[in-house]
């Protein structure tokens, strides 16, 4: 039994992690549920969510749990520290916990290269200003953006407010034909078991925020698990691809440059 941690702010789709567990064979997933101390999509109060102090008082019962790996299970609370700087937050939960570590944001980077996906179409829910800070990420990256819309909310109680039609509509209207996938990257959506039929209506990968953490989780863990209902990213593979180094995983991280890649 492969057992991963995962540290989730507040409580918006938390219960996401119970049904991938169900969905998924031999694996638990245990999830210490953060304080947020403001619901909203602003700059300072999605980097409170990611501070030091926050993450840390989950490492405890984690370490009790018998994690073998620990993601923060936030994209806005890591992209917003920079490509670099999620990966220095990352390292500090991971001496923290004594495990490998990582979050949603680096998550997404390492999903999109096992696709092999150049290019992306980005479905964002958050405000303008926010999904510009999440594109510079992609970028840094070196993902490919062919188009970002922004659904410009104001918290993650409006995003869990969304049933599985409304995730359909924003995600088929993000997307464009030069996209190879589509990215619905807040935590805060309810999509777990939807993503077949999401890849069926964009007729390519998709690729959500609590899909992608727990796929992050257990390639720390080093466990290969698949699922019909998760779409793509949990489809049985042979031989992926190498992921991108990433601190926190037992040795240093090296960025090799950004790949080449075209924008509209």
């Amino acid at each position: 039994m492969t057992t991963v941690g995962f540290l989730y702010p507040g409580r918006s789709a938390v219960d996401d992690f119970p049904r991938m567990e169900i969905l998924l064979d031999a694996v638990r997933l245990v999830v210490y549920r953060t304080d947020v101390d403001e619901d909203s999509y602003g700059v300072d109060a999605l980097v409170r969510t990611g501070a030091p102090e926050r993450l840390a008082a989950g490492v405890e019962e984690l370490q009790r749990s018998g994690v073998e790996a620990v993601v923060w299970a936030s994209a806005g609370g890591s992209f917003l520290y920079g490509w670099e700087g999620a990966h220095e937050q990352t390292a500090t939960l991971a001496r923290a916990v004594g495990v490998p570590a990582s979050s949603t944001s680096l998550g997404f980077a390492h999903a999109v290269r096992e696709l092999g996906a150049d290019r992306v179409a980005v479905a964002s829910t958050y405000p303008e200003h926010i999904t510009a800070l999440l594109l510079d990420f992609l970028r840094a990256a070196g993902v490919g953006v062919a188009a970002a819309d922004s659904a410009g909310l104001g918290s993650a109680a409006e995003a869990a407010a969304w049933g599985p039609d409304r995730v359909r509509e924003f995600a088929v209207a993000a997307d464009r034909p030069e996209a190879d996938a589509v990215l619905l990257p807040d935590t805060a959506l309810h999509t777990a078991g939807h993503e077949v039929e999401l890849e069926e209506a964009l007729g390519k990968p998709v690729l959500t925020g609590n899909q992608v953490t727990v796929r992050e989780g257990l390639r720390l863990a080093g466990r290969r698990a698949w699922s019909p209902r998760l779409g793509r990213l949990f489809a049985r593979r042979e031989a992926p691809p190498a992921p991108v180094a990433t601190w926190g995983e037992g040795r240093a991280w090296a960025h090799s440059g950004k790949r080449g890649h075209r924008e509209r």
